[in-house]
């Protein structure tokens, strides 16, 4: 039996996310469907993240389990045959029997972004959230360090969440400013369900002068949900890295 590993990108928009769910198309579904095809039987697959609706990936990363001895070149030619065009496979890789996409996993980076300028712009606009109001960015990276190192979450985190904690440690949380668009880079050992869109939601609100920043650091230490902003839009979210001991690294 062997396990294999995937490294996929993929646009999110047009999915219901990565989880399989019925009568929804979902990446997991047809990246399972395409697996069936090819192998003549049902492999159930694992992701490094369950991304939410219209999130996209640059390099999400599965693994499963099979007895087929195809050639990972010709299993890779033969998935992006069969998926859609809006998904591809950019590595199929031999790993060792214990891996596991998620479990493995030493941490990940996202990467939010926001179109900030007045008028919106259309070929952007399943890639980015649009902010016509100038946001104060100074005021934006004054609060991010708030969040950096090891803290309880918890305010950031969806309402109906069940984890065993919500401590997580990030290691880098920078915004920069590229050309017209605002990038939000978190670097994390594991995120919380909506943790990387409600830290943003929250940030914006500092760049729009409805919170100091200085407010960041009381939600985080506050621990309530109701206390952060809003949660930012999905489309402007994308899993960019999933880290690995270098032996498995994508």
């Amino acid at each position: 039996m062997r396990t294999l590993k995937l490294v996929l990108e993929y646009d999110g928009f047009d999915y219901c996310g990565w989880q399989v769910q019925p009568e929804a198309p979902t990446l997991q579904g047809v990246i399972e469907a395409a697996l069936e095809k090819i192998l003549g039987e049902r492999v159930r697959i694992h992701g490094a993240g369950r991304t939410d609706a219209k999130v996209h990936a640059l390099g999400q990363v599965a693994s499963f389990r099979c007895p087929s001895d195809i050639p990972t070149t010709a299993l890779q030619r033969a998935l992006n045959s069969l998926l859609p065009r809006d998904v591809v496979v950019h590595e199929v890789q031999d790993v060792p029997a214990d891996f596991h996409a998620r479990f493995s996993a030493l941490g990940k980076m996202y990467v939010y972004r926001i179109l900030n300028r007045p008028l919106r712009a259309p070929s952007r606009l399943r890639y980015v959230w649009h902010i016509p109001q100038v946001l104060d960015l100074p005021a934006v990276a004054l609060a991010a360090p708030c969040l950096q190192g090891t803290h309880d979450f918890k305010s950031f985190q969806a309402t109906g969440s069940e984890v065993k904690t919500t401590e997580r440690t990030l290691m880098e949380l920078t915004v920069t400013h590229e050309g017209d668009e605002i990038v939000i880079c978190c670097t994390g050992n594991g995120f919380l369900r909506h943790m990387v869109r409600t830290i943003v939601g929250t940030l914006v609100e500092v760049g729009r002068g409805a919170r100091p920043p200085a407010d960041v650091k009381r939600i985080l230490d506050g621990c309530d949900r109701q206390l952060a902003g809003a949660t930012a839009p999905p489309q402007g979210l994308c899993l960019v890295q999933v880290m690995y001991p270098s032996r498995q690294q994508a």
